[in-house]
């Protein structure tokens, strides 16, 4: 069973393949808005991966953050996600990314538990 509270950090280097410029989400070479979400979504995974039955897995279905710093190429990057509220199969997370410095990025997330075979058979 899930618990709310649970929590995980995922951890990633600014690099020229995670920057604004290399994503298209902008032409400077600092780390992408698109690859910060990419960071907190991933730590919202693995913060309940665990505790799920054989079979399921989360998507994610929302995400709503600011990203309020640049981060040059080099920097060391968290996102921490920790889960707020439990509806269901409606998983709902605080996130916050950081990098040397202090905070560069916060919102909330939102994943859903799924099938892992009945969600991909929807695409058929």
């Amino acid at each position: 069973m899930i618990k709310e509270g649970v929590e995980h950090v995922s951890k990633t280097i600014v690099s020229v393949d995670n920057t604004a410029k290399a994503l298209g989400s902008g032409d400077l070479d600092v780390f992408a808005t698109p690859a910060m979400v990419a960071l907190m979504e991933n730590a919202a995974m693995n913060a309940v991966a665990s505790f799920l039955p054989e079979g399921a897995t989360t998507v994610g279905a929302e995400v709503n953050t600011t990203h309020t710093k640049p981060s040059p190429i080099g920097a060391e990057i968290l996102a921490k996600a920790r889960l707020v509220t439990v509806e269901g199969r409606k998983l709902m997370f605080e996130v916050e990314a950081f990098d040397s410095v202090g905070l560069i990025g916060k919102g909330t997330h939102v994943r859903f538990i799924v099938d892992k075979e009945r969600f991909m058979a929807k695409m058929k």
